[in-house]
């Protein structure tokens, strides 16, 4: 009988380790996410709850409004673990708003407001200088979706060249620096802002509400 009791302790520890790390279908979750960045004790994303709030299918937020000062989202992320051998995200989400509403990015407001995928190495300071211009890796340019009511599916691949630095560089550019970035990833997802800054930040001009529906790292 002691056997099968040990067999068991091991396989209920096991499962508890599973648990503590998001999955690939674990990903939906809102426990899971956190709207930020949070820098220094900064919370960078003004006038927004930590985190989302649970959905029928994934999970929600609203969108800051009616103006700048009353708020913005610039991003929100979950700590996926490593992406070494990973192919590609794709993420399916819904936006919900009245006619006539604008989303505008708070730092660009005459530019369209996008969302974009985006992928952080651990240990990053936020200064985008020296080896941490490599830290944080924006989707594609091609891959930015206009923010505006309806269903979306964005899907990214990990071996597409056009992944870009904080600052601009290619991954083709720096390969060396993208794997070490996937190797170490701290915080995965999405990124409000536009073209120009893509995680600065977006309000809108009405009542809006941004619903994800699935996120999967395959």
């Amino acid at each position: 009988m002691p056997r099968p009791v040990l067999l068991s302790v091991a396989i209920a520890v096991a499962v508890s380790a599973v648990v503590l790390v998001p999955t690939a279908t674990q990903a939906q979750r809102a426990a899971d996410w956190v709207i930020g960045p949070i820098i220094r004790g900064k919370n960078y994303s003004q006038g927004m709850p930590l985190q989302p709030r649970p959905a029928r299918q994934g999970w929600r937020f609203d969108f800051p409004a009616p103006d700048r000062d009353a708020g913005h989202v610039h991003y929100v992320t979950f700590h996926p673990g490593s992406l070494a051998g990973k192919s590609r995200i794709v993420a399916r989400y819904r936006i919900d708003a009245p006619p006539g509403t604008r989303f505008v990015p708070q730092e660009s407001p005459d530019l369209p407001a996008t969302l974009s995928l985006y992928f952080q190495r651990r240990g990053d300071n936020w200064g985008a200088k020296g080896r941490y211009q490599y830290y944080r890796w924006y989707a594609p340019s091609a891959t930015m979706q206009k923010i505006a009511p309806g269903e979306y599916r964005v899907e990214v691949r990990f071996d597409d060249p056009d992944w870009i630095s904080v600052l601009g560089r290619k991954a083709a550019d720096a390969p060396d620096a993208f794997r070490a970035a996937m190797t170490e990833t701290d915080q995965v997802g999405l990124v409000f802002g536009s073209a120009s800054a893509r995680g600065h930040g977006v309000f809108a001009t009405r009542p809006a509400r941004f619903t994800l529906l699935d996120f999967d790292i395959l």
